[in-house]
């Protein structure tokens, strides 16, 4: 599907048609660079790599240098493939918001969760703690509880739901309606919520 990299700026509310308050989330679309164009007869399949975000000689490995140099292009932060674009692209192309969504599409995002650290199964999986706090409990209202290990299984299952690290995982949200697209200030204003930080790259796809 073809996409555009962008940044998340945050989240906002705008008034729909019939006066309802929407919440929304801000993103930077673009501009995208293509980077390389990928093609049957030498790759093996059609995609277009795009860049994303300007990022400093010092801080680029030597064959990404030299991947940006063979095409004569500054190095990028990101680098994603996408498929499907319907105009005919070369390296070197800028892409822009505008040029790939319209208000009313349907789009997947792609980020990463906020990382929360190390948490406990009340925030991490929604358990209630053990309920009552009175009758000689110490320390044990958010505690886990029994995780059914005996002489049989003698074992703990895979996938039983314990603490551990929170978020930080790579997140798609499927079906978000483009709301508003801004091409001069390349803002694209999508229903709902997206995944990361303010500030965090994603990948919107159509």
């Amino acid at each position: 599907m073809p996409g555009l990299i962008g940044k998340k700026i945050g989240m906002t509310s705008i008034f729909n048609a019939s006066g309802k308050n929407v919440p929304c989330t801000i993103i930077e679309a673009g501009p995208c660079v293509v980077t390389q164009v990928k093609t049957l007869e030498k790759d093996g399949y059609e995609a277009i790599q795009l860049g994303y975000g300007a990022k400093s000689e010092r801080r680029t490995s030597k064959p990404m240098m030299g991947h940006f140099k063979k095409n004569g292009l500054a190095p990028m932060k990101k680098l994603v493939e996408f498929k499907g674009f319907d105009q005919e692209l070369s390296t070197g192309d800028e892409v822009k918001v505008d040029e790939v969504f319209n208000e009313g599409d349907y789009v997947f995002i792609v980020g990463r969760s906020k990382g929360k650290g190390f948490q406990g199964v009340v925030k991490r999986h929604g358990f209630a703690g053990v309920g009552q706090a009175t009758h000689g409990q110490h320390n044990r209202l958010r505690a886990p509880g029994s995780i059914g290990a005996a002489s049989y299984p003698a074992r703990v299952f895979k996938g039983m739901r314990m603490a551990g690290q929170t978020g930080n995982k790579r997140v798609t949200i499927e079906n978000l309606e483009v709301l508003k697209v801004m091409p001069e200030e390349g803002l694209i204003i999508v229903k709902g919520a997206v995944p990361g930080h303010k500030g965090a790259t994603v990948l919107i796809r159509k």
